[in-house]
Parts: structure tokens; C-alpha cells; sequence
């Protein structure tokens, strides 16, 4: 396939051919647990890494090959590795790379796991963790101090804000530093962290990589040699992705870029509608032009995403009110899908934090995080329209 196909190209046909001994187009699974040698010079070899082939499915699998495979390409990475969720993806990949005595940085904005990972685990291991404001300037200050691995996620879980992923990558690199990036939000179709200047990205495949709500999954793509001390740790952890959620994967893939680009117009859409509205306080969407990082967020990203966060002036009572009367957004725990997914971050990207912690984190009790589905833009409008009435 051509480097210059377009990014559904490369999602639909990128790790896929015609199986040899059935001829079905879509692989079968490689389901199986062991993978069985005729004699042991063979086996050693490939067990060593000699020779191509697989060993044990804890440690690699052709089904699981051609996700990592397709994901790595679309970010622009030579190689990948998966995982069972994408905190599996996050907390492997920190705890790879970072000794005691290390110093990580890291933004209050961040996913709560994420969150908690730099405020309470990795502490427990003798890492020195700072978390600063989610601004460009907080970060480079940090990481001009001492920084042996930076982790950024833009835009942010739930509170949407953006960070000049190569203004930081430049700073992390003259201190020597690696840079991790969350491009959940984004996805490889919109956004491209690598060619920005990260060492590597991590996803939680569970959101829109899967994007249909039915299987949990995190990947790890970037260079060869951290992916492989990334790789090395999964395999002991025990954290690798199942076969059957890799096939589901590579199928949602295909429509990757399909759904992104009706998720990002759509979102758009919305987010523009609710700056209007009396109800809302305040909107948080890198595609406004109200949005206070929109210049960078146009000139690091290709579409905006499908997640916008907006603010009820009623505070929680009011984000209580107001979710239940939602026709066509579920009240769950996931972003990404096909269907449309609302709720608070105390309940959803923050739930593992007490209140004060959200307040420190910097993030509001009155929020709502609206992950826009694929339903017709008008009906979710008009839902929010009803719904926002007696708010």
C-alpha cells in the first residue's frame, strides 16, 4: 500500500489480506493458546527470536500482530504492543520506562487514573511525580527543573484543554527526557502525536478505536526500542490483549475513519449550539474559535474529536436534573461509541477521586462530558434542547 493512502484507506486495508488456506477476507482468529513446533531447534529459534513465529499467547499472537501492526502504521510508528485496557497500556508503559529516582511530569487535566497513577502509585515506588497546571508553560517550567519522562494527554479527559504537543516534545528533548501522549481523544485520524515529536502514544482502544462499546483493549505504539522494553514488561505483567478482542478491534477499525469524521462534525455542531444557550456557562471544544487554545489545537490536529464538555451555572443539582431527561445519550462510564454517551466526571473520568481531589484537579462539579454518537446531529441537538429546558 501506498505511504500516501488516506487515513480510511489505511484503516480498511493496512495488515489485511486474503487468508491462504480458507481465501476469506477477514483472517480467521488465532485463538489458540500455544503454538505447537516439529522439532526443538525450530522451537528454540523462534522462542529466542531467531525466527519469526510465536510461542506462547501471553507473549504474542497473529491476531494481536496485526492490530498492533495496523495501529503503529496509522500513528506513523514502526511498532506496537497491546494490551488488556488502556490502563493496562498507561500503567505498563510508566512503569517500563521509570526507576526510583526518576522524575516524572505530568498535567492535573489528565484522565483520573491516570491522574492517580503520578499522585499516589508511582510514588509508592520512589518516582518523583510532579503535576502542574495544564498550560504550556506550567509543563516547561517542570520539565526544565529535571524531567526523565514527560506524560501529556491533548485534548484532556474530561476538561478538553489542549497543550503544543511539539512546543513540549522540544523541551522534553533538551533535557533528554521520553514524551508519552495520550491521543485517545483525538485518535490517529485526527492528530498524529509522533510527527510532533513524541517517543510514543498510548490508547485506550476501549473508546474510539473500538467504538462500538463491546470490548476493552489499550495499544502502545512509537520506536522499536521502547516499544520493546515496553513489550518486555507486559509479557511478565501477564497484561497482553485476548485474541477475540483484537479481531473485534481490526473490525471496528475499518470505519475508524467514518465514524471520526461524522463524530467530529458533529460535535462541532453541537458545541457551537450550546454556546448559545442561557443554561450553559461555559463550553469546552478545541474547534471554537472561543476555545482559548483553538490556534493550536487547528494547527496540530485535523479534525477536533467527537468529545466537548460544557457547564451547567446550576453546578450538580443541575447536572443531575438535566441527565436523566436525555433521550438519546446514554448515562455511562465509556466515550468513543457509536451511541452517544454523557456524565459528570464524578461519575465517569473522575470517579475514583474524592470531591476535593476533582476541586484540586481543577475540575468543575457542574461539567458534563458529551461524547457525540453517529445519530443524526439535529436529533441530538433537539434532545439537548429538551433535556437543557427546565435546567
Amino acid at each position: 500500500m501506498s505511504d500516501h493512502s488516506g487515513p480510511s484507506t489505511r484503516s480498511v486495508h493496512l495488515t489485511e489480506e486474503v487468508d491462504a488456506a480458507t481465501r476469506s477476507i477477514v483472517p480467521p482468529i488465532a485463538a489458540n493458546s500455544a503454538f505447537a513446533y516439529p522439532d526443538v531447534d525450530t522451537w528454540r529459534d523462534v522462542a529466542l527470536g531467531r525466527e519469526p513465529g510465536h510461542i506462547y499467547a501471553r507473549n504474542s499472537n497473529p491476531t494481536t500482530d496485526r492490530l498492533e501492526a495496523k495501529v503503529a502504521a496509522l500513528e506513523g510508528a514502526p511498532a506496537g504492543t497491546s494490551f488488556t485496557t488502556g490502563m493496562a497500556a498507561i500503567s505498563s508503559t510508566l512503569l517500563a520506562l521509570l526507576s526510583p529516582g526518576d522524575r516524572a511530569v505530568s498535567v492535573k487535566d489528565a484522565y483520573g487514573g491516570s491522574y492517580l497513577l503520578f499522585t499516589d502509585i508511582l510514588p509508592r515506588f520512589g518516582i518523583d511525580c510532579v503535576v502542574c497546571d495544564t498550560e504550556d508553560d506550567a509543563v516547561e517550567a517542570a520539565v526544565a527543573e529535571r524531567c526523565d519522562l514527560l506524560y501529556l494527554e491533548s485534548p484532556t479527559n474530561p476538561t478538553v484543554k489542549v497543550l503544543d504537543l511539539a512546543r513540549l516534545s522540544n523541551a522534553a528533548r533538551q533535557v533528554g527526557a521520553t514524551v508519552v501522549v495520550d491521543n485517545t481523544f483525538a485518535t490517529p485520524i485526527n492528530q498524529n502525536p509522533l510527527a510532533l515529536g513524541a517517543d510514543l502514544v498510548v490508547h485506550s482502544a476501549t473508546k474510539f478505536l473500538g467504538g462500538h462499546g463491546d470490548v476493552l483493549g489499550g495499544v502502545v505504539v512509537g520506536s522499536d526500542e521502547l516499544v520493546e522494553r515496553v513489550y518486555r514488561f507486559r509479557e511478565i505483567v501477564g497484561t497482553g490483549l485476548d485474541a477475540h478482542a483484537a479481531a473485534l478491534l481490526l473490525r471496528s477499525l475499518k470505519t475508524l475513519g467514518l465514524r471520526i469524521e461524522r463524530q467530529n462534525a458533529s460535535a462541532l455542531a453541537i458545541a457551537t449550539w450550546l454556546e448559545s444557550h442561557e443554561a450553559v456557562s461555559a463550553v469546552h471544544y478545541p474547534g471554537l474559535a472561543s476555545h482559548p487554545r483553538h490556534d493550536v489545537a487547528a494547527s496540530q490536529m485535523r479534525g477536533f474529536g467527537g468529545v466537548l464538555a460544557f457547564e451547567l451555572g446550576t453546578g450538580f443539582e443541575g447536572v443531575r436534573a438535566v441527565l436523566p431527561r436525555l433521550r438519546y445519550a446514554y448515562l455511562a462510564a465509556n466515550l468513543g461509541q457509536v451511541e452517544t454517551i454523557a456524565g459528570p466526571p464524578a461519575t465517569t473520568s473522575h470517579v475514583e477521586l474524592t470531591d476535593q481531589e476533582r476541586v484540586e484537579a481543577g475540575i468543575p462539579e457542574g461539567l458534563i462530558r458529551y461524547s457525540v454518537g453517529i445519530e443524526d446531529v439535529d436529533d441530538l441537538i433537539a434532545d439537548l434542547e429538551a433535556a437543557l429546558g427546565g435546567a
